[in-house]
């Protein structure tokens, strides 16, 4: 009887977090700072194109976070959903050269999500977003760093979104 109590109750929970996942299964709003692009791609392939272009652009993958993959290990399915940190050493170290404060923000994050209408949007903050609060001492380094690599997350953007390439 206890268990059945349990099973409910973490069906129950389970089902809230679900519905409360799925209104909010649209695209990612727009923010000020933020690039979001919807595609028409499915989340797999676009996740595959990510990865893809990360490379080219010769910048590395260095975390991944899925609440998808961890709900689908609690036997929950819920829309596919992954933060992927891209970032390099040689950019940590001038980063760090202009502000170990700013250390914290690496890597910096894209965000996939699957759509209700079964496309996925990518989404980032733009680096000069993310490093903004620490360019308050004139660190001219850090605000040369952040808009070298909006260029190459824009260049990564559109090498996952744009079929063409």
């Amino acid at each position: 009887m206890k268990s059945n109590v349990r099973y409910l109750k973490v069906l129950a929970c389970g089902l809230l977090l679900l519905t409360t996942f799925l209104a909010h299964a649209a695209s990612a709003a727009p923010r000020e700072g933020w690039v979001v692009i919807e595609t028409t791609m499915a989340y797999r392939a676009l996740v595959k194109r990510l990865n893809g272009a990360v490379k080219a652009e010769k910048m590395r993958v260095v975390t991944r976070a899925s609440a998808s993959s961890g709900a689908k290990n609690r036997k929950l399915v819920i829309p596919g959903n992954m933060i992927v940190g891209v970032y390099r050493n040689d950019y940590a170290l001038r980063m760090l050269d202009a502000s170990i404060d700013a250390g914290i923000e690496a890597p910096i994050r894209f965000y996939i999500t699957e759509n209700a209408d079964g496309g996925t949007t990518l989404s980032y903050k733009t680096p000069t977003y993310v490093f903004a609060p620490y360019m308050v001492d004139g660190k001219l380094q850090l605000r040369e760093l952040a808009e070298e690599l909006d260029q190459v997350f824009a260049a990564i953007a559109t090498r996952t979104t744009d079929p063409g390439k």
